[in-house]
């Protein structure tokens, strides 16, 4: 679960780490009194989405009092959808705003924590170019990126962040108040149970302080139940609504950006499947798990929301019948394509226990499912039929 910039320095400002003075704002009017009560300016309005890049996509504009700030508000941020570079072409709805004091800054820098998956312990990551993308600049400049991982009995210490900011060119004092924010950093991570915490931009202003200039965490979901506080922080107009409603019929979904839906019983078959399609010149558009139950219910809920999905032009149903028998599933998917017939081609490759009977249940049914008796063979079926069902017109796809 991501949360807002404002919401994550409130978090950070809590542990010790120094922010911007700023507020944010739901309307126009507010804009305009969150500068006022916040100083003379100048100011920067920071539309709040679930995305980087902000700055380079007009998200960030400087204002220099109240008033332009709220024509910024007005014009250019409130009740658009932000494009950037990481919010694919649909972009995000801004429906809030921060205003901030503009800072004057001397340097940029970067600090994070995430899990280091080669050590499998929290990894602080320090690079002494802030600003932009740390991918850019581990593969532009490795040598300007600096890990410390973190030894689970002791923890993050301060010798360790003087090491990182010594190692990031800071020197005197503000090596102290690099590895101070650091170790706050670090604190904030492991009480939210995060996946990623980070400041980018950590600014040195030139008052010699070291101000976040933006933050984001990113809390493990399989956590919130442990963080109410943080639950009540969640902003649903950011999410792909198929992952919220996936969420709430208690399916196991990933969105991806092809055209072929795919449902399977078991994580490693779902991987498999994504693999054999993408082989076979086939782009998944999602990954979803029904379980080992896939019973009429899960199916149903399966086919509604992929069906929802209108780059979707063919559906694979692949799943291997174990505890719960393939009689099971196929009379899982008959059932539900009668109560809700599909509009795009369905193939269905079953394997495992009672695998006959339910090749008999699906071939005796009268619905239009092709049954294929390999991964390979089902694979290279629905990207055929889901190819000639995007160039429209091909409505006749019976099997």
């Amino acid at each position: 679960m991501n949360i807002h910039e404002y919401q994550a320095k409130e978090i950070l400002a809590r542990y010790g780490v120094k922010v911007p003075k700023g507020k944010v704002a739901f309307t126009i009017w507010e804009a305009g009194a969150a500068a006022e009560a916040i100083g003379p300016g100048p100011f920067v309005v920071k539309a709040q989405v679930h995305a980087g890049g902000r700055g380079k996509w007009g998200g960030i504009i400087k204002a220099k009092d109240s008033y332009e700030v709220a024509q910024a508000a007005r014009a250019s941020l409130f009740g658009i959808k932000l494009v950037t570079a990481q919010t694919g072409l649909d972009g995000k709805p801004v429906r809030r705003v921060l205003v901030e004091e503009s800072l004057s800054i001397s340097r940029e820098l970067y600090l994070g924590v995430t899990i280091d998956r080669r050590h499998g312990k929290v990894a602080v990551i320090g690079c002494s170019e802030g600003g932009v993308e740390i991918e850019e600049v581990g593969a532009r400049s490795p040598e300007k990126i600096h890990k410390m991982i973190v030894d689970p009995g002791v923890g993050f210490t301060l010798f360790q962040g003087r090491q990182l900011f010594i190692a990031m060119g800071l020197e005197g004092g503000l090596i102290g108040k690099g590895s101070a924010a650091a170790l706050a950093l670090y604190r904030a991570f492991m009480d939210h149970d995060c996946s990623l915490a980070e400041i980018n931009p950590l600014a040195l202003t030139s008052q010699g302080d070291l101000v976040a200039l933006d933050a984001k965490m990113t809390i493990d979901d399989n956590a919130l139940f442990r963080h109410p506080e943080v639950v009540a922080l969640r902003d649903f107009e950011q999410e792909d609504p198929r992952d919220v409603e996936a969420e709430r019929l208690n399916l196991n979904f990933v969105s991806l950006s092809g055209n072929i839906g795919c449902i399977v019983n078991g994580a490693g078959l779902g991987m498999a499947t994504l693999d054999i399609l993408r082989y076979y010149g086939g782009e998944p558009a999602n990954f979803l798990d029904a379980g080992g139950g896939a019973s009429q219910d899960v199916v149903r809920n399966a086919f509604a929301l992929l069906s929802s999905d209108p780059k979707v032009k063919g559906i694979l149903i692949n799943m291997f019948g174990g505890i719960t028998r393939c009689d099971s599933y196929a009379k899982g998917i008959v059932d539900a394509m009668r109560e809700n017939p599909l509009t795009v081609p369905l193939v269905v490759r079953l394997e495992g226990t009672n695998v006959e009977l339910g090749r008999k249940i699906l071939m005796e049914s009268g619905l239009n499912i092709f049954l294929a008796s390999s991964m390979k063979e089902a694979a290279q079926k629905i990207i055929e039929l889901a190819k000639e069902n995007s160039k429209g017109g091909v409505r006749n796809w019976e099997l």
